[in-house]
């Protein structure tokens, strides 16, 4: 991708702009970070430029100030809640969470439960954060919450909940994901500080959408399409509008919440430090643009990717047709298509050709490579093998794996594991080539390209096995499919 975003700019006016807010409330900042704290690739691919780690690199210049706080609901344990993108439930990503943290040399000592009601998997995992030094707070469930203000700020409120103890001037309020309580958890401390003598204050760090660009930014809708399954919808913030006078961007919850955060604040504080939704937020990303067509360009083929991802969830079972729908709105609202992504058509043309499921890739140079379906190779294993051969300038003619290699793995998924497919994976056939590296310097040539692939766009015309899905992410391939499936078989071995 073009890049466009300045990221180096963005982690020193980031980080200067809360070290700015810390200042304002008087030396303590509770601050909410909304999405993802690292690994944040939604960020990377419509902000070209955007590091997926940025936000944690940013707390890097702030560590001797910030401290980090996990928050994770207690329901959510004893349901064994799954975190989609890394396939763990929420208590395992805490334990991660804790490790990346402090790997990093982050100051992280203490986890909240919240809507603790003694779940027995929750006790459960309560006692192994113990084990391991980390200390754990519980914050109760509140009847009408948060519309019923007087009693949620008072005793049997939030001051029900356990006091978190930090040390440090930032305190960072992260989670595994959504629906943990983050805000609550902010309120709450505040709430405890000032019956402290404390002076604190609270703020918001969202990504998405960006205050600063326009409604209908592909950026802004690209957030939207990314939150179908939640219901989100951008919104001009209307307090902000008649505060300033000027247009900026938030999103619905945050916009409906306001009224009754602001009368929270004024009954903890004596008076509300902000006047609208977008007051309380800290991002910096908006200033850090410096060519906005490709940023716009990067946005539009997340629409289309996160369109054609909710097509197969809906295809498999686990996606709501509704979220299809919206996503097919946005695209229309921003004269998008499915042929505005080139791989699209490279593929289903090699497939109407050839009469069988194919494959196409996007390389850096803007060349697209297909493969098809053979008796030894899956359309993704021989698109993965002619695009290593493109970009190592190998003639096309030339094989990069010889049957005798291929042959033994055949016999091996065949006869011994019982596999009705003989076709190779993409990883089988990855460590085919690794392995042909050893004695073949045109195979190894071919093994070097392999980091190039990073941060392509791929298409294939079927739903693909897990395990080729798996391997595609973890080279860095941005993929999609058609929703259908190669055979109309009900169950289907990975």
């Amino acid at each position: 991708m073009k890049i466009g975003f300045d990221n180096e700019r963005y982690l020193e006016t980031q980080s200067q702009h809360i070290r700015d807010r810390i200042a304002k409330f008087g030396g303590k900042l509770y601050l909410e970070f909304g999405g993802k704290l690292f690994d944040d690739y939604h960020a990377s691919r419509v902000l070209p430029g955007f590091k997926p780690d940025s936000k944690l690199q940013m707390l890097m210049q702030l560590k001797d100030e910030a401290e980090i706080v996990i928050v994770i609901n207690a329901d959510d344990i004893e349901k064994n809640k799954v975190r989609g993108d890394l396939g763990i439930t929420y208590d395992l990503d805490v334990l991660r969470l804790i490790d990346v943290f402090r790997s990093r040399g982050l100051l992280v000592n203490s986890v909240v439960l919240t809507r603790f009601a003694d779940q027995p998997t929750a006790v459960k995992f309560e006692k192994r954060l113990i084990e391991n030094g980390i200390g754990v707070y519980h914050h109760y469930s509140i009847p009408n919450y948060p519309t019923d203000v007087d009693l949620i700020v008072s005793d049997e409120g939030y001051g029900k909940n356990d006091y978190v103890e930090t040390s440090r001037r930032l305190v960072v309020i992260t989670a595994p994901g959504p629906g943990s309580g983050k805000m609550a958890v902010c309120l709450s401390q505040l709430y405890h500080e000032h019956k402290h003598g404390v002076q604190a204050g609270y703020a918001k760090f969202e990504t998405f959408p960006i205050w600063n660009l326009p409604l209908k930014h592909p950026v802004n809708v690209a957030y939207e399409a990314a939150t179908a399954d939640l219901n989100d919808v951008n919104m001009i913030d209307p307090f902000h509008l008649e505060a300033y006078g000027k247009t900026t961007v938030n999103y619905n919850r945050d916009i409906e919440i306001f009224p009754v955060l602001n009368t929270m604040f004024e009954q903890i504080l004596g008076e509300s430090p902000y006047k609208s939704p977008t007051d309380m937020g800290v991002n910096m990303a908006g200033n850090c643009i410096f060519d906005d067509k490709a940023v716009c360009d990067a946005a539009n083929q997340e629409i289309i990717r996160r369109y054609y991802a909710a097509l197969c969830n809906q295809t498999k079972g686990v996606g709501s047709p509704d979220e299809a729908y919206k996503i097919g709105l946005l695209m229309k609202q921003n004269k998008l298509t499915t042929a505005d992504r080139p791989v699209v058509a490279a593929a289903l043309d090699k497939a109407e050709q050839t009469g069988a499921p194919a494959a196409a890739i996007e390389l850096p140079d803007g060349c697209v490579i297909t493969g098809k379906t053979t008796g030894l190779l899956g359309a993704c294993s021989a698109m993965l093998l002619n695009a290593l051969k493109k970009l190592a300038n190998i003639p096309d003619g030339v094989d990069l794996l010889e049957p005798a290699v291929i042959e033994p793995i055949q016999r091996l998924k065949v006869d011994v594991f019982g596999s009705k497919n003989p076709r190779l994976h993409t990883d089988e056939i990855l460590i085919a080539l690794s392995m042909s590296a050893v004695t073949n310097p045109t195979a190894k040539l071919a093994m070097e390209q392999v980091p190039k692939l990073h941060d392509t766009d791929a298409h294939a015309t079927v739903i693909l096995s897990e395990t080729d899905t798996r391997v595609f992410k973890r080279l860095g391939i941005r993929l999609t499919t058609e929703p259908t499936y190669e055979t109309e078989q009900l169950y289907r071995k990975q």
